[in-house]
């Protein structure tokens, strides 16, 4: 990287260490008089590559073995990022070795999405972590956020040593995230792009990756599938399951990098011990606060995940609801024995009659802006809101239910079937589902976009989309509504000029949005 870079790196490297320290000491003073041993260190990674690395011992730790517990970084965050609960774990009697992924900051290499080299490196890590520290070979185990929950998850599949394992805010499906319904997530991939360059160093492949993201070259679109599969825990299910690891997932219900339902889908398909929990928030701000050591339900669980599956407590985590739930209204848990427990109720809102959109115009309704809308949704309740009977029917399409009489608690993933007439070969589509009050302003249940390619222009098609799965409670006296338009800030579209959609419901094959609700 240019010169140019070096200070506005370096600053932002100091500001960020001072915090996360900070956060560090305010949080665990009162443990200062037994801390934990730390230690700084250098890994030898995979070819050679460089890792700097943190290590947690348990005080007084002697003649004996104790759990360790590997936490690789988020994109972009430096080695210290988990000071904080690699304390507690340490306090807990675990080895904890924190360590900056390679591509980022001071440590080597360059960025490779979690690929070969990256997963290469935990296991460096751990054979390191076995000859120089106090490590039981036997209970070893990964955790991470974001992009550490996707490579602890992709090493629990590649190294039958892991046994244990917390992703937090991650992927399963690496393309089902940033390029689900075959759209280009602009708004997110833009933030990662550019937190790499910030505070890494891309390789030349994902260079190329994220090119052809913003240009949306198709020549290159089943290289990108491939290269995403490589990189995503869902690839390897069957080696996951077979190698035993328990596996804890968490995620956010507006998630705007890592969508929940990937999560979900990627569950089902979980035959090992597994725990699947679900909060308000978008991406990496459930687990916020952790970070700084102050009190979170994310961190805390992921200490008893450990505790019972790698230190054998019978804290009774084995035997809860393993689907753990947390409304974005009531802010309540909920516990299902599985994920098709969840919602597993359906009602249904009619797409009656025939409507017809113009393409290349904003309606009005749209996700919100990456990271600050669900944020803002977490924090004070306030999702992305439109007038839902000021929406232009030129470029927007509208049904809605009837006025409840109780109140709707959505749970889940809620699914659109319909027949669509375009009139390119090429399009784009957003579907959105508003809780609409009295006065008609509808705020955001949740939604999703849908691109299609090589269809023919004037012949009709089904459509069947899954919308981002959420957990939200209409009020009574509320209605629902499904809006349909083209364009959307945090997606790229595929509308040409002038294009036109048509939405109709025969009656061999009527359209409808199917809501999942939670009975009373």
């Amino acid at each position: 990287m240019g010169r140019g870079r070096t200070a506005p790196r370096a600053s932002a490297a100091a500001a960020l260490t001072a915090a996360l320290l900070a956060g560090t000491v305010t949080g665990l003073a009162p443990a200062a008089a037994a801390a934990p041993a730390l230690r700084f260190v250098d890994i030898t990674g995979d070819g050679g590559t460089v890792l700097k690395a943190n290590v947690l011992t348990p005080a007084g730790a002697a003649d004996r073995r104790y759990p360790l517990i590997v936490l690789p970084t988020s994109w972009g965050l430096p080695q210290v990022e988990y000071l904080a609960q690699a304390r507690k774990l340490a306090d807990s009697g675990y080895v904890v070795v924190g360590y900056n992924v390679r591509g980022f900051w001071q440590s080597g290499g360059h960025i490779e999405v979690a690929g070969p080299p990256d997963t290469a490196d935990a296991s460096k890590v751990i054979d390191w972590a076995l000859a120089h520290t106090p490590a039981d070979p036997e209970h070893i185990g990964m955790a991470g956020v974001s992009y550490g929950a996707g490579i602890s998850l992709l090493t629990a599949a590649h190294d039958k040593r892991v046994r244990a394992v917390a992703a937090l805010s991650g992927w399963a499906d690496l393309i089902d995230s940033i390029y689900s319904g075959r759209t280009q997530h602009l708004q997110a991939a833009a933030v990662l792009d550019g937190a790499a360059t910030l505070t890494g160093r891309e390789s030349t492949e994902l260079r190329a990756i994220f090119k052809n993201l913003y240009t949306s070259d198709l020549s290159k679109e089943q290289e990108m599938i491939d290269w995403g599969r490589k990189r995503s825990a869902s690839t390897y299910v069957d080696q996951l399951n077979r190698n035993g690891a328990a596996v804890m997932l968490a995620n956010a219900w507006g998630d705007t990098v890592f969508p929940a339902n990937q999560y979900a889908d990627f569950y089902q398909k979980l035959t090992v011990p597994k725990r699947l929990e679900l909060r308000p928030g978008d991406h990496a701000t459930p687990e916020l606060t952790g970070l700084f050591g102050l009190p979170n339900d994310v961190w805390t669980d992921t200490a008893r995940w450990f505790d019972h599956y790698l230190g054998g407590a019978d804290n009774g985590v084995d035997r809860e609801q393993p689907v753990r739930l947390k409304s974005r209204g009531t802010g309540e848990y909920e516990g299902y024995p599985d994920w098709k427990s969840v919602g597993a109720t359906r009602r249904e809102i009619a797409l009656a009659g025939t409507d017809t959109l113009h393409a290349n115009v904003d309606s009005g309704a749209d996700g919100g802006v990456v990271f600050l809308s669900s944020i803002l949704d977490q924090v004070a309740h306030l999702p992305p809101v439109a007038a839902v009977p000021l929406l232009p029917r030129r470029w927007a399409a509208v049904w809605q239910s009837e006025r409840y009489g109780a109140a709707q608690r959505v749970r889940g993933t809620a699914r659109l079937h319909t027949t669509l007439t375009p009139t390119a070969e090429s399009g784009t589509l957003i579907a959105y589902l508003y809780d609409v009050g009295p006065l008609g302003i509808g705020k955001l249940v949740t939604h999703a976009p849908l691109t299609w390619h090589g269809r023919t222009p004037g012949e009709a098609f089904g459509v069947d989309l899954d919308l981002f799965s959420t957990a939200y409670d209409v009020p009574a006296g509320h209605r629902l509504a499904v809006v349909v338009d083209t364009v959307d800030p945090l997606y790229t579209e595929h509308n040409p000029s002038g294009a036109q959609l048509t939405f109709s419901s025969p009656p061999d094959d009527p359209s409808y949005v199917s809501v999942p609700v939670r009975e009373q």
